[in-house]
């Protein structure tokens, strides 16, 4: 929330006289203030409001309870990678674990073979790369794009789809080191970045839609 905001839902408001003078380094305690009823109501909306602005944006890791009340445990199997780009399945299926784990209460287990209440599937679907930057005086590739498409579904134990995306697409830009024999080993940082932000997104995008 922004400053001008905060000053306009506070602009003309009246404190007790005993909070007139406080400084933003000084604590309530030091004033001493006897309130009457109004004055008292008066700064516990004030102090209220003043919580409600802390917490503008801001998530609780660890605390969502998005899903229906049933699902306690999530199956996440390996995704499965139909392109031939060397363990992006594996970068997926690993963020994705990890950031249901530090965002969500729910117990993550790595095979639907295990009592679970839901399994998340996906896909990767393809992943090209494409030049988007050229060297003027060599004429050499300098940057590259990385395109992946991804599918994902997570379906409860009898059946019933939770959430479904068929189309994600997430892109990621790199540079290419003259040295050919480095870039492969450029390409997979920019596919790892790609994969935590496919991750955030993801478990976002879930804990969001119920």
């Amino acid at each position: 929330m922004s400053e001008h905001r905060f000053q306009d839902r506070f602009e003309g408001a009246r404190l007790p006289p005993c909070l007139s003078g406080l400084s933003k380094k000084q604590g309530f305690s030091r004033w001493g203030c006897n309130f009457t009823r109004t004055s008292a109501l008066a700064a516990a909306a004030i102090l209220a409001s003043l919580a409600l602005l802390l917490g503008c944006g801001y998530h609780v890791g660890g605390h969502s309870n998005r899903l229906p009340e049933n699902v306690k445990i999530l199956a996440v199997p390996m995704f499965v990678n139909q392109t031939q780009t060397y363990r992006i399945e594996q970068f997926l299926t690993r963020d994705v674990v990890r950031e249901l784990i530090d965002r969500t209460h729910y117990k993550v287990v790595p095979s639907p073979g295990e009592p679970a209440d839901a399994t998340l599937n996906g896909t990767v679907l393809s992943a090209q790369t494409a030049p988007l930057t050229y060297d003027p005086q060599t004429g050499r590739i300098s940057s590259s794009l990385v395109t992946v498409t991804m599918k994902v579904s997570l379906v409860e134990r009898g059946g019933r789809v939770l959430f479904e995306n068929q189309n994600y697409t997430f892109r990621e830009q790199y540079q290419v080191s003259a040295n050919v024999a480095s870039f492969f080993s450029e390409e997979t940082p920019a596919l790892q970045r790609m994969s935590r932000d496919f991750a955030r997104t993801l478990v976002s995008d879930i804990l969001e839609g119920f």
